[in-house]
């Protein structure tokens, strides 16, 4: 190493460690919690690809769609007012990771819903099973640590939004209902589209039981037609029962919100 090097060197480190001890404690927690995340995700997506028959591609683009969840989520982050990351996003960000994986597997494996390729559907609905688990702990962390937020409550709600249409979708892909079936994974999206035309839409709505109950019905419903012993019409009569369910939760908050004076 020149003289000159070492003198640039030492002349740098005092301003890179005070930019280091500058980064919002935050933030600086967050990306540690996130790049956790990734990696081990990552890390098991690859372990699955060696024992599933998954092709290349659907772990990159799994990775992609992770990268892109963890980047709005970091945009996101004002509206969390605590200290730290915290356990409950924490879980949530572990199952946005189980998402991102069924995701690319639904959307873009060509082994997906093949007839000599079941125990991919099987690994999927395991998968899809163990994040509806996470999805109570998430709440139960948020609440034993005081840690609720806008964020959390955010992340946790499209995390669940993203899950249903993958879901919706994929019973399209297997056969197992109508293209109507997506209706199921749109209409969050079709609420918040809705917004911007209806304003009254955009106000604030008690916690509902009801509400939560319904959200866990989709993903349930969506799972169990997924399995391949689950063909129609038993398939299709479940996703219509449960898309009648979503209207009508959607229905009362539509109804409430709009009754409410300006």
């Amino acid at each position: 190493m020149s003289i000159k090097t070492r003198f640039t060197g030492a002349r740098w480190a005092p301003r890179l460690v005070a930019i280091t001890r500058t980064v919002d404690p935050l933030l600086a927690d967050t990306l540690k919690a996130l790049g956790l995340v990734y990696v081990a995700s990552v890390a098991s997506w690859g372990m699955a690809a060696l024992h599933l028959p998954l092709e290349i591609h659907v772990p990159m683009i799994a990775a992609l769609l992770l990268a892109g969840i963890f980047g709005l989520v970091l945009r996101g982050l004002p509206a969390h007012r605590h200290a730290r990351f915290g356990f409950a996003n924490l879980v949530t960000s572990l199952r946005a990771g189980i998402v991102s994986l069924v995701g690319a597997t639904v959307l873009f494996s060509h082994s997906f819903g093949a007839a000599h390729f079941d125990s991919l559907i099987w690994w999927t609905v395991a998968a899809v099973l163990f994040a509806l688990a996470l999805d109570g702990v998430d709440g139960y962390l948020a609440r034993r640590y005081r840690q609720q937020s806008e964020l959390g409550a955010r992340f946790d709600m499209e995390v669940d939004a993203l899950l249903i249409l993958i879901l919706s979708i994929g019973a399209t892909v297997l056969g197992k209902a109508g293209l109507w079936v997506v209706l199921i994974g749109l209409m969050r999206y079709a609420f918040v589209m809705a917004q911007w035309f209806l304003p009254k839409l955009r106000g604030e709505l008690a916690p509902s039981f009801r509400r939560k109950a319904v959200c866990v019905v989709q993903v349930a419903v969506l799972c169990l037609v997924l399995v391949p012993q689950v063909v129609p019409p038993v398939s299709t009569a479940m996703a219509a029962i449960a898309l009648a369910a979503l209207l009508y939760s959607f229905g009362v908050d539509g109804i409430t919100l709009m009754r409410r004076p300006a």
